[in-house]
Parts: C-alpha cells; structure tokens; sequence
C-alpha cells in the first residue's frame, strides 16, 4: 500500500510543484511582454510622425522652388522683352520679337475631336441587304 501511495504521490506533487512554479513564471513575464510591445508601437509612432515632417518639409521646398523659379521665368521674359524694345532696329523687328517672345505666353488651342455623324448606339451584328439571309441562318455566306 505505501508503495502505491508513494507511487501515486510523488508525481501529484511534482504536478502541483510544477502548476506553481508555472502560475509564478506567467505572473512574472506578461509584464515584460506589454512592455516591449508598448515599446515597439512608441517607436513606429514616432519614425510614422518623423515621415510625416519630412514629406510636409518636402512638399514646402518644393513649392517654394517652383515659386522661385516661376519668378525667375518672369525675370527673364521681362529682360527680353526690354532687350527687344531696345535693341530692335526698327519696329517691324521689335514686333517679330515681341511676338516671338509672347507666343510661348499663349496657350495653343487644341484639337477638338469631331462628334459622330449619327447618335445611333453601334450594332454588334452584321448589317444585312433586305431579303438578304441573317447570320443566324443556315445559308449565310454559302454560294448558291
């Protein structure tokens, strides 16, 4: 009998040791888990917001230079046109040039595309000749 009860015993205990042991460890560690994750989500929230200052920097130079650059584009066409008033010969001249210069200011007009000649919706058969034979019919395309 003390056989069996010992036989029976010693793995309850182990059982119960090791439920223990188990149930301290799991007290122990999920708090160290949360943490980390806690951690992880900090740092993606930050590189996140760190992306979003760089694409609004980016998109400010960016419409900063093409301010600076519509300016000089003004300069420029505004310095031709002095040199053209100035430096022409003669009026026939300075108009060509003046012409010249703001025909690139003018936008070209583009093609329009011509509307159909008929408002009727396309067929998806083939037109038939009147008391000519159909598709569908079984002598269509055979030569008599």
């Amino acid at each position: 009998m003390e056989q069996t009860l010992t036989a029976w015993l010693l793995p309850t205990l182990t059982l119960l040791a090791g439920i223990a042991i188990g149930f301290v460890v799991a007290r122990l560690l999920p708090s160290a888990a949360p943490n980390r994750t806690q951690r992880q989500l900090d740092e993606m929230q930050e590189r996140f917001d760190t992306y979003q200052r760089e694409v609004v920097t980016h998109f400010n130079t960016t419409a900063s230079l093409v301010k600076k650059l519509t300016q000089s584009y003004t300069e420029v066409q505004e310095h031709l046109s002095d040199g053209a008033n100035r430096l022409a010969l003669d009026e026939i001249t300075r108009q060509r040039l003046l012409a010249a210069l703001h025909a690139d200011e003018q936008p070209t007009p583009r093609e329009r595309l011509t509307p159909p000649k008929s408002s009727e919706a396309p067929k998806d058969y083939a037109p038939k000749v009147p008391n000519a034979p159909g598709m569908l019919d079984e002598t269509f395309g055979l030569k008599k």
